[in-house]
C-alpha cells in the first residue's frame, strides 16, 4: 500500500467482555492516530482545518481541535457481549447506518432458575423459581413459540421510556402507565439448541446480590403491567393482591432511582452501578486483552468476572441447567428479552449468562474481515497490514457486498465466512464520530 494512500471504510472488530463500544473506538483512536496507516487521513483533516476561516478556528471547542481518525461504530454491543463490532474509519462512519436493517446472528447461554431486574448476570435477583421440570425437550418445545415473525417487548425494568420518564418511575410513584408498552416486530429466522448443560455441569452463576424487597416490588409491578397488557386473561387474585401489596410499599419508603453506569450500546438495556476494584477482578481474558497488557480505559472494564469453578454456588444441590442457544435475527431484537421470555415460558424463570455476536452482514467472527482485539495491542507491523487489508476490501467492493439484510443460511454454519447470514438486544444507534473524550454513558 502506497504511503500517501489515504485509508478509510468499514472493518470489524471482536469486541472483549467487559468493555463498552466506546472504549474500543478510544482504544483503536490511540493506536491509529500516531500510525503511518493513518497519516495519510491525519494529515488530510490537517489541510482541511488550514483552509478553515479564523473564526471558525476558533468555535471549535478545545478538546476537538485535537485532530483524530474519526471513527463511528455500526451498532452498539454491551459490555457483557463479545463478537462483531462493526467500525467506520473517515468516510466509512457515513455507510453505519445501513448496518442497523441488517440481520445478525447471535449465540447466547440461558441459566435457568432465577430472574434479575436487567434480565442477565450482572443485574440483582428478583425472583426465583423451580427449574426441576426444565429439560432439553421442554426447552426446544417452548422454543417453538420464538420462531418466526412476533412482537417482541423491550426489557422492562431498566431502560425503557414512555413519555419521557423510564417505566419503574410510573411503578414507584404508584402512577398507572400512561399508555401500552410498545413492542417491536421482529423476526426469528433461525434458532436452534447449540449445547445442553445438565444440571451440575457448567460454572455459571446465579448473581450473588439479590434486590432489596421494595425493589423487587417495584420490578414485580413493572413487569405485572406488562404481563396485563399481553395476556390480561393470565392475572390472578394473587398477582393482583401482591400489586397492590407493591404500591402500598413503594408508597411509604419511596426511593431515589439508584444511579445507573454501564458504558455502553444504544440499546442498552440494563442499568448497573460502578463496580469497585475488588469486584472489577482481573482483566477480562478469552476475546479481550491478554494479562500483562490490560486495558485502562474507563470503559474497559465494567462487567465483574465469571466466578471461578472452586467458587460455591448459590444454591444447593447439583443446581439448575443452562442452555446454549444460537439465533439470526432482524434489527431492534433483544436477546435478553428472548431469555427472559424463555424463563417466563417454562416457569422458571431465567437469565442471559454470555452472548456473543458471530455475525452482523457478512461481517464474520474469526473471518479475514474481522479484526482481533488483541491486534491493537500489539505493533503496527501485527496490524497494520490487517487493517490495511480490511480497508481495501471495503474500498474496491463492487455491488453490495459487507450489508445482507436477508437470512437464507443455517445457523450452523455461522462460523464459515461464505454463509451469508446476518441484532443485539435493542434498536442499535451509530455513532458518525465518537471523540476520545465522550463519557460513557448510563444504561441498561
Amino acid at each position: 500500500m502506497a504511503q500517501n494512500t489515504i485509508m478509510e471504510g468499514v472493518f470489524a472488530i471482536n469486541k472483549p467482555i467487559g468493555m463498552s463500544s466506546a472504549q474500543v473506538i478510544r482504544d483503536c483512536q490511540n493506536v491509529f492516530n500516531p500510525s503511518t496507516v493513518f497519516a495519510p487521513l491525519i494529515q488530510q483533516e490537517k489541510d482541511v482545518r488550514s483552509r478553515e476561516p479564523a473564526f471558525q478556528q476558533k468555535r471549535r471547542a478545545r478538546i476537538k481541535r485535537d485532530i483524530r481518525v474519526k471513527m463511528g461504530h455500526g451498532g452498539t454491543l454491551d459490555p457483557l457481549a463479545t463478537g462483531v463490532l462493526i467500525l467506520g474509519v473517515g468516510k466509512g462512519t457515513k455507510s453505519l447506518q445501513d448496518f442497523l436493517t441488517c440481520t445478525k446472528t447471535y449465540e447466547t447461554v440461558v441459566l435457568f432458575g432465577a430472574t434479575t431486574d436487567t434480565y442477565d448476570r450482572t443485574g440483582r435477583i428478583i425472583n426465583k423459581g423451580s427449574y426441576e421440570n426444565v429439560t432439553k425437550s421442554a426447552v426446544e418445545n417452548a422454543l417453538k413459540h420464538f420462531r418466526g415473525k412476533f412482537k417482541q417487548m423491550p426489557p422492562l425494568y431498566s431502560a425503557l421510556k414512555m413519555e419521557g420518564k423510564p417505566l419503574y418511575e410510573y411503578a414507584r410513584e404508584g402512577l398507572p402507565i400512561p399508555r401500552e408498552i410498545a413492542t417491536r416486530d421482529v423476526n426469528v429466522t433461525d434458532l436452534e439448541i447449540v449445547e445442553w448443560y445438565e444440571p451440575g455441569t457448567h460454572n455459571h452463576r446465579w448473581p450473588a446480590e439479590e434486590a432489596e424487597q421494595d425493589e423487587k416490588a417495584l420490578v414485580g409491578s413493572v413487569w405485572l403491567a406488562a404481563k396485563r397488557q399481553r395476556n390480561p386473561e393470565l392475572i390472578t387474585a394473587e398477582d393482583e393482591e401482591a400489586e397492590a401489596k407493591a404500591k402500598a410499599a413503594l408508597q411509604s419508603k419511596k426511593r431515589e432511582p439508584e444511579e445507573a453506569v454501564d458504558g455502553v450500546e444504544g440499546e442498552i438495556p440494563a442499568k448497573r452501578r460502578k463496580l469497585n476494584r475488588k469486584e472489577r477482578g482481573p482483566a477480562p481474558m478469552g476475546s479481550g486483552a491478554p494479562s500483562d497488557l490490560p486495558p485502562k480505559g474507563r470503559g474497559s472494564n465494567l462487567i465483574p468476572p465469571p466466578p471461578s469453578p472452586e467458587t460455591p454456588p448459590p444454591w444447593e444441590g447439583k443446581g439448575p441447567p443452562a442452555v446454549k442457544i444460537r439465533m439470526t435475527v432482524t434489527s431492534g431484537f433483544y436477546v435478553r428479552s428472548l431469555c427472559f421470555d424463555l424463563g417466563e415460558k417454562l416457569g422458571s424463570g431465567a437469565m442471559m449468562a454470555e452472548l456473543v455476536r458471530s455475525r452482523q452482514g457478512d461481517f464474520v467472527l474469526g473471518s479475514p474481515n474481522c479484526l482481533e482485539y488483541v491486534d491493537i495491542l500489539q505493533k503496527e507491523d501485527v496490524w497494520g497490514p490487517k487493517v490495511e487489508s480490511m480497508l481495501s476490501m471495503w474500498m474496491n467492493r463492487t455491488g453490495t457486498p459487507f450489508i445482507n439484510d436477508t437470512a437464507t443460511s443455517s445457523a450452523e454454519n455461522v462460523s464459515v465466512p461464505e454463509v451469508r447470514a446476518p441484532c443485539d438486544e435493542q434498536e442499535e444507534q451509530p455513532k458518525e464520530a465518537v471523540e476520545a473524550e465522550e463519557a460513557e454513558k448510563a444504561v441498561a
